[in-house]
């Protein structure tokens, strides 16, 4: 019964038009941010912490305008419920997507490495640019509320992703693999490890940073290429997601290498538009401040 009450409402809330959305989307930036204060002590340290150079005012504009963007975000994510395949290819465009098409056609599967940055739900629609022969599928962590977990799973599902629950990966991988299946595996990289999961350790943001390596280990384990997916937010409601292979040849790294290239990729990203990442995230909370 809940998930069907959630269901209607995610409906009536898609069938929006961007501007109605968007209306609501200021209402929501000013109820997060100036009344219910959502998380704002751990956006502030975060944001202070990954930009010493960074004086107050300027830390309290990128906080504002993430804050905007989440709200944006949010709502978005809710027209996926709505969108149709042209509408979607029109609004997240990815770039340079033949590089990843021409490996699959050659039977080679491809590791994708994103963060929780931009629209990481509208990547969901990937699968409308890939070849059609590959599957697109999503690594996730399964939310606490079933309910919730359901509905995100269908409309993530809409334009051909399949999302795969993170304890599963292996196996799903794997009966691909038997099966001569070829894929495009996204993978949000950026959690934050379990305390007793923290091994190993990067510089990430003025922050020596545990990381999780996983993906790492998958990619190098069943001879993956691996691209990281650099998005750019064009304008409100407009996306790109640009391929950018991170190595020929990753199994010829050395442990924890392609997994340092990620976070580089990333970090740079974060630099050039703050505002687009996940502040609200306790991403730091086993890390370690670099002076």
């Amino acid at each position: 019964m809940i998930y069907h009450l959630l269901r209607f409402a995610l409906k009536l809330l898609a069938c929006l038009p961007f501007g109605v959305l968007y209306f609501w989307a200021d209402v929501v930036y000013y109820l997060l941010y100036y009344i219910v204060r959502y998380r704002r002590k751990i956006v502030r340290r975060n944001l202070v912490e990954s930009f010493p150079e960074k004086d107050l005012p300027e830390i309290k504009r990128i906080e504002k305008k993430f804050y905007r963007f989440f709200a944006d975000m949010t709502l978005e994510s809710c027209k996926l419920a709505s969108l149709s395949p042209e509408e979607m290819k029109r609004r997240m465009k990815f770039v340079d997507v033949e590089a990843v098409n021409a490996l699959l056609r050659e039977g080679q599967s491809v590791s994708l490495y994103l963060g929780h940055y931009g629209n990481w739900e509208w990547v969901s629609s990937m699968p409308l640019w890939l070849e059609k022969k590959a599957v697109g599928a999503q690594i996730y962590h399964k939310l606490r509320n079933d309910n919730v977990d359901r509905l995100m799973l269908e409309i993530r599902s809409r334009m051909g992703a399949v999302s795969v629950d993170m304890h599963k990966t292996a196996r799903y991988i794997t009966e691909l693999a038997q099966n001569h299946q070829v894929c495009a595996i996204g993978f949000i990289a950026d959690q934050s490890p379990k305390f007793r999961e923290s091994r190993h350790f990067l510089s990430f943001l003025h922050h020596k940073t545990p990381v999780l390596v996983g993906s790492e280990k998958i990619t190098k384990h069943y001879g993956f290429d691996a691209f990281y997916l650099d998005v750019r937010r064009i304008r409100r409601g407009y996306y790109e997601a640009e391929f950018v292979r991170l190595h020929e040849n990753p199994r010829t790294l050395p442990d924890f290498e392609l997994t340092a290239l990620y976070f580089k990729h990333l970090e740079q990203a974060i630099v050039r538009q703050p505002e687009l990442y996940l502040w609200t995230h306790n991403r730091f909370k086993h890390a370690e401040r670099e002076e």
